[in-house]
């Protein structure tokens, strides 16, 4: 068989079926970080027992990989790149191909899933806890050849490639943002506001009822349930449906504070779940893995050594504090939500998207 037949025949065969329902929202979750060994330890450190989180009692669960076009290990941009795309690209590079070469020369443009949706008259919104140019959140409405590119990439807020930009931003960084973008000598409020964003600097400030808002600011985790919840009141306004990605940090180099992030991310997802209406696939993924171990310990014990007591226990966790590169859990449900089974690459997550909305790729795509 000739290669280009075959090459073919593999694209057919990795293409998901239609979706047995039609989804109106799509609401992807991305545990930053948040792979299998990470989630069961949140379960023994939050319900000092297994399998209580709501993300493990989700309907639909998938294995995906997460090798990057090159490496093995993927970091966030990679990683998060494939999901939203459909295309594999290399470390350090946001929405574009392999073909790019890392803060030296731009690759192939690959459109999202949030540009699919706005370019079909959908509202989105991405949210998290770091900084809305980090990785994750960037890879959604920017394309750039280095991830390090803060001020080009937060600009892109206000010059979307595909449809008429990201409708909701809201998250950290705004300290960098801001000096990033001044580095280069542009207004980045001047921007947005002409480009009719709402602009706050805490939560508190963000506008009821705003459509388009950028809100940017410093300090610590914020309490997400309020802010994805009016998220959600106004995007569905929008009687096309809507796009909304949120990422939460849950790294474990620093154990405590990335196991009680993923009992915040568990908790958010649950509460969403109970909210929405039956034609809004929910996804929770990771992007990458990380490299905790539980080494010991009992059930009905903590996990963690009690604050101010001398622990004779031998150390539970093992933490090497590095990305890995094993699969990662995809757990789904709602419309769409049967095509997440198996083994998977990391990829196949954009097509389920676009599965479930029942749209197909374009062929302008990756132009």
């Amino acid at each position: 068989m000739k290669i280009a037949p075959l090459l073919f025949l593999l694209a057919v065969s990795l293409t998901p079926a239609p979706a047995k329902t039609k989804a109106k929202n799509v609401i992807l979750f991305i545990g930053d970080a948040g792979g299998l060994s990470t989630i069961n330890a949140v379960s023994a450190y939050g319900h000092n027992a297994p399998q209580k989180l709501y993300i493990q009692s989700m309907p639909h669960i998938g294995l995906s990989d997460t090798s990057t076009s090159a490496e093995w290990v993927s970091d966030s941009a990679a990683g998060m790149t494939a999901i939203v795309t459909g295309r594999k690209t290399r470390n350090g590079v946001i929405s574009q191909g392999p073909d790019a070469v890392r803060g030296k020369q731009d690759g192939t443009v690959l459109k999202t899933i949030l540009e699919y949706a706005e370019e079909r008259g959908l509202s989105s919104a991405v949210i998290s806890n770091m900084s809305m140019v980090d990785a994750t959140p960037a890879a959604c409405y920017a394309h750039a050849n280095n991830r390090s590119m803060a001020g080009e990439i937060a600009l892109q807020i206000a010059s979307p490639r595909f449809g008429d930009g990201v409708d909701m931003v809201i998250g950290g960084g705004r300290k960098a943002i801001y000096a990033a973008t001044e580095k280069l000598g542009a207004n980045l409020d001047a921007r947005l506001q002409e480009k009719g964003y709402a602009l706050a600097a805490s939560v508190q400030q963000i506008p009821k009822g705003a459509k388009r808002v950028v809100a940017l600011f410093d300090g610590p985790d914020f309490d997400p349930l309020p802010v994805v919840d009016q998220a959600i009141n106004v995007l569905s306004t929008n009687k096309k449906g809507y796009f909304l990605m949120v990422e939460w940090d849950m790294h474990t180099d620093n154990l405590k504070r990335g196991l009680d992030r993923g009992l915040v991310m568990d908790k958010m997802i649950r509460q969403v779940a109970s909210k929405v209406k039956n034609d809004t696939l929910i996804i929770f993924a990771a992007d990458h893995s990380f490299d905790i171990l539980l080494r010991g310990g009992r059930i009905g014990e903590p996990l963690l050594p009690v604050e101010g007591r001398v622990e004779k226990r031998p150390r539970l966790a093992a933490i090497d504090g590095s990305h890995s590169g094993e699969e990662v859990v995809v757990a789904a449900q709602g419309p769409g939500a049967e095509l997440v089974r198996g083994f998977m690459p990391n990829t196949q997550l954009f097509h389920i998207m676009m599965a479930a909305y029942g749209w197909k790729e374009s062929p302008q795509a990756s132009q």
